[in-house]
């Protein structure tokens, strides 16, 4: 199983931007997928979390609100919609996926099967 994270880049203040995930190898809505980030100095941390089907979804309070995360089963493809960035919101982002860990469970277990390389998102002020 490989995990692909694309478009990142380079936004202002208030932007949006959406990042994308392609999973390949395998069926992907046999897994619960998320997105993590990790900004320069800091632990990465979880950012959002889907279920197979899309039906349930999980957020960092930090992103609640303003982020959505989604998925096309069909394109085997996760998303993140970043709306209002930020500065902080600067990091690499990662997209990751599980079998059995659900969405509420990323945000404490980062023990996950599959990552992927992650994707640069810089916010300037």
């Amino acid at each position: 199983v490989q995990l692909q994270a694309s478009g990142g880049g380079l936004v202002q203040t208030g932007s949006s931007l959406r990042v994308s995930c392609v999973i390949s190898g395998r069926t992907v809505q046999d897994y619960f997928m998320g997105w993590f980030r990790q900004a320069p100095g800091k632990e990465r941390e979880f950012v959002a979390g889907i279920n197979w089907s899309g039906s349930s979804t999980h957020y960092s309070d930090s992103v609640r609100g303003r982020f959505t995360i989604s998925r096309d089963n069909a394109k085997n493809t996760m998303y993140l919609l970043m709306e209002r960035l930020k500065p902080e919101d600067t990091a690499v982002y990662y997209c990751a996926a599980d079998r059995l860990t659900s969405p509420q469970r990323m945000a404490v277990n980062h023990r996950l099967d599959y990552w992927g390389k992650g994707t640069q998102v810089t916010v300037s002020s």
